[in-house]
């Protein structure tokens, strides 16, 4: 009988040259609006993070300040909301301790090395509304990644970088480019659920700005893919996706755009 393959062996990736991706997520924070405790998404960090190692590529995860993550409560499938208890890709990365050590021990933002990885990815969830704008050393990065012609992407709430990344010449990164993220109506029928289940009071808001408006005001050409369904854009080398349930389609999008 011929020697036994292991997965890495019969992965397409060349082992000895393993496309590398930073992950960033969102440091923990309190909301301005409802006085929730908020972080990053998990299925956002996982589904991403699932499909990179599946094809042999190496992970990174960061946030902008560094040190340990919280998730968004809603997003973790044990949560008693029940919010996302079918997500199986995100309750296998619980249950694996060299992986959540990856969000307990986040590295900062500041040390994300353009010259060691081919593409940076940054995750969403309730935090980047309240904590990208001083995210300075993330947004610089993230300019650094586009203006090399490196793969920069982004998806959900994470979008809300496009809001503060400007190019050196000081214009916004996103005028002219076509991109998506968390839409008005899905603001919407998020607010309209906590509504029902008293959560907010009624005419209050999760967010404190949104996503749609506000990087359309910059410039960007806006798309979406409907209400709560998988959907990411590709131009260039920006890559975006609408919300939670796309982080399969910006992992494709991103081996793609790496040559698989």
């Amino acid at each position: 009988m011929g020697e036994k393959l292991g997965h890495e062996d019969v992965n397409p990736v060349d082992p000895r040259q393993p496309k590398r991706i930073a992950i960033v997520i969102s440091n923990a924070a309190i909301s301005g609006n409802t006085g929730w405790p908020v972080g990053f998404w998990w299925s956002e960090l996982t589904h991403t993070f699932h499909m990179f190692i599946e094809r042999g590529y190496e992970v990174e995860v960061f946030s902008p300040k560094g040190g340990r993550c919280e998730a968004d409560p809603m997003s973790d499938p044990r949560d008693e909301s029940r919010w996302s208890a079918g997500d199986l890709i995100s309750m296998g990365f619980i249950h694996t301790p060299e992986y959540v050590r990856l969000v307990e021990e986040t590295r900062p933002a500041r040390e994300i090395e353009l010259d060691k990885f081919d593409a940076i990815v940054v995750a969403g969830g309730q935090g980047p509304m309240f904590t990208f704008e001083q995210a300075k050393d993330l947004q610089d990065k993230f300019v650094a990644f586009y203006e090399a012609g490196k793969v920069t992407a982004a998806l959900c709430h994470g979008t809300a970088l496009l809001r503060f990344a400007n190019l050196k010449d000081g214009k916004p990164l996103v005028r002219g480019k076509i991109f998506t993220g968390f839409s008005n109506m899905e603001e919407d029928d998020a607010d309209a659920k906590t509504w029902q289940m008293g959560a907010l009071p009624r005419g209050e808001h999760i967010m404190p700005w949104r996503i749609e408006d506000e990087v359309k005001k910059l410039g960007g050409i806006y798309t979406q893919g409907g209400l709560w369904r998988s959907y990411a854009v590709r131009d260039g080398n920006l890559i975006t996706g609408q919300q939670q349930f796309s982080g399969r389609e910006v992992g494709r999008l991103v081996i793609e755009a790496l040559g698989g």
